[in-house]
């Protein structure tokens, strides 16, 4: 997290928000995603299932503290990321009833699939690739309805990562329907976009945002290491502005549309 924050006044950024992972949920993994993981392979038992570990409250709130210390130029503001809420509301609930945390995202990892969930990207080698990417965006529109403890929304569109090479090119016009609905569940709810910088929200989904009523965008480069700070954040606040958006009071607000 240090070297995180030095990164950003290296690059002038006046805020970096610290989103921690929140994880419930256990998953069901498969060989090739273990493969590229050594982590997630040792959280992960005979079984295939992953069983995420419990947030170092303590720790990470001792981090933040020490960064503000050390940076007191920086605005660094304390979060997190709960993984499916919809389904894990009395352990958010308590998290969240500690008044720490200052950005609460919402994301969508895994699917429930004949009674166990799987891995949203996993799911791609049991189940045909249209039919995954259509569950994920209707599950997006369950996670928004039956919870309120995120503000904002994590990476919308997580699931194209995985889009498998043999099912051809992806067409993201043949989901628009999907985007549109899970959007505009999102957006009669007064909540938050985010624009992920580090692998780009498309700028079609940022214009259906602004369609189906969305009125608020905020920035995340989902920097997992810091060298990956602010990356393409430039080329995401040119994009969110040629759709009407604009800045807050401070740089690291949430952008709106005027009026």
């Amino acid at each position: 997290m240090e070297r995180t924050c030095a990164r950003a006044v290296q690059l002038g950024l006046p805020a970096v928000a610290f989103t921690e992972h929140v994880d419930y949920s256990r998953w069901t993994v498969d060989e090739v995603v273990l493969e590229g993981s050594p982590l997630r392979r040792e959280l992960t038992g005979p079984d295939g299932v992953l069983v995420p570990p419990e947030l170092d409250q303590e720790g990470y709130l001792a981090s933040v503290q020490r960064c503000r210390e050390l940076f007191p130029s920086l605005r660094i503001i304390s979060g997190v990321e709960l993984g499916e809420p919809h389904w894990n509301s009395v352990p958010v609930a308590k998290l969240l009833g500690t008044g720490h945390y200052e950005r609460v995202l919402g994301s969508l990892h895994a699917l429930p699939v004949d009674g166990r969930l799987v891995e949203a990207n996993a799911l791609y080698r049991q189940r045909p690739a249209v039919e995954v990417l259509r569950l994920y965006l209707a599950e997006i529109a369950e996670l928004i309805t039956r919870t309120d403890a995120f503000e904002v929304l994590a990476h919308l569109d997580y699931a194209i990562r995985g889009w498998p090479a043999e099912a051809g090119p992806f067409d993201l016009y043949a989901f628009e329907g999907e985007f549109r609905h899970a959007l505009r569940t999102l957006a009669a709810t007064d909540r938050t976009l985010e624009v992920n910088t580090r692998i780009p929200l498309a700028s079609e989904i940022v214009r259906w945002w602004r369609d189906e009523g969305g009125k608020v965008v905020t920035f995340g480069s989902d920097a997992h290491v810091p060298d990956d700070v602010g990356t393409g954040l430039s080329a995401a606040v040119d994009m969110v502005e040629a759709h009407g958006f604009r800045p807050g009071r401070h740089p690291y607000d949430r952008w709106t549309l005027p009026g």
